[in-house]
């Protein structure tokens, strides 16, 4: 099936993205209180369940707030969430995860605990947003992993920082940009991402409605519709609760002209191993003619492919201990 995304790449400049490449210096210099951080575990039921030592905090990044959650001792491991998720989809994985890892979900801009600012929201921005929180807590580099327009985030990240990314895992995604793209040959129906780009419509009809709508998205991506429970839809509903939120979720897919234009001309040599990890029922298939043009066309010298057997899309709850077992062997690449 074809994304059907039809526009001129210089549209790009319609989403104007802020970026900044790997330059330490740029890097947000705010820092957060041990109090802001218990006051949010208390207050923050879901946090309270990882167990540990998670805790839930918020810093100043690239002009805006970001909110994260973060436990664990070991090598950074920042997740990266999809649509329509928070940090929350990683619940399942983090307490395993937070073994071997310093493990940081994040919110992205306009997501949960975070601000929604107008703008800012192509891919190149919100990795400056992660790249700046990092700085902000004392990360010089990190295992990143990137989960459905997370793993856009994360392709733009290791793009922009590759040496701040020790290696690169991109899950249930193709790359905006990069054949296949264009022309997805898979069984799924992918009309949303036209509808999403719409000015305004999509707000207006989704708005008071989020739960409904979020709903159909997890019951196709998943083979036991029951593992999103109804409290789960919940949760994500209430990180898209308000006007400005709920906005910023469309934004994302309006700031597809930018990512392909980056990602269309970045083609320098990378040497941070990348693994690519799709569903065999959704975006599976494609996923080895994706990795084989990375390889010819884009400079990616260690691309790797994992299709997990009857996986759907929404893996991270779906198939926690598979996901778990793929970050911890492809993070001991480095």
């Amino acid at each position: 099936m074809r994304l059907g995304l039809d526009f001129d790449p210089s549209d790009g400049d319609r989403a104007s993205s802020r970026l900044t490449r790997d330059d330490p210096a740029q890097r947000s210099t705010s820092t957060m209180t041990n109090d802001a951080e218990h006051k949010s575990r208390d207050s923050d039921s879901a946090v309270a369940e990882l167990g540990g030592d998670f805790t839930s905090g918020t810093a100043t990044a690239n002009g805006t707030t970001i909110h994260y959650v973060r436990g664990g001792r070991g090598p950074a491991l920042v997740l990266l969430h999809g649509f329509p998720q928070d940090w929350y989809e990683w619940r399942r994985l983090m307490p395993r995860l937070a073994e071997s890892f310093t493990v940081i979900a994040i919110d992205l801009r306009g997501v949960g605990g975070s601000a929604a600012p107008s703008d800012g929201y192509a891919a190149a921005d919100l990795a400056e947003d992660v790249y700046q929180l990092l700085g902000a807590l004392g990360v010089d580099r990190a295992h990143i992993v990137g989960h459905d327009t997370g793993g856009w985030v994360a392709y733009a990240f290791s793009r922009l920082h590759p040496r701040s990314t020790s290696t690169l895992l991109i899950m249930e995604t193709p790359i905006p940009g990069i054949d296949p793209f264009q022309h997805l040959d898979i069984d799924v129906p992918l009309w949303h991402g036209e509808f999403h780009m719409i000015p305004d419509l999509p707000e207006a009809l989704v708005a008071d409605r989020q739960a409904i709508y979020f709903r159909h998205f997890f019951n196709v991506g998943t083979n036991d519709n029951g593992v999103i429970t109804d409290a789960d839809v919940e949760h994500y509903a209430n990180a898209y609760r308000d006007p400005d939120h709920l906005r910023s979720a469309f934004e994302v897919y309006r700031a597809l002209p930018a990512n392909i234009t980056l990602n269309a001309e970045s083609t320098a040599t990378v040497d941070v191993p990348l693994l690519l990890v799709g569903g065999e029922r959704v975006f599976g298939p494609v996923m080895p003619a994706l990795a084989e043009n990375l390889r010819a066309h884009y400079g990616w010298t260690d691309v790797r492919v994992e299709i997990l057997k009857n996986g759907r899309h929404y893996l991270p709850e779906e198939r926690p201990d598979d996901v778990a077992e793929l970050i911890e062997r492809h993070a001991a690449n480095r």
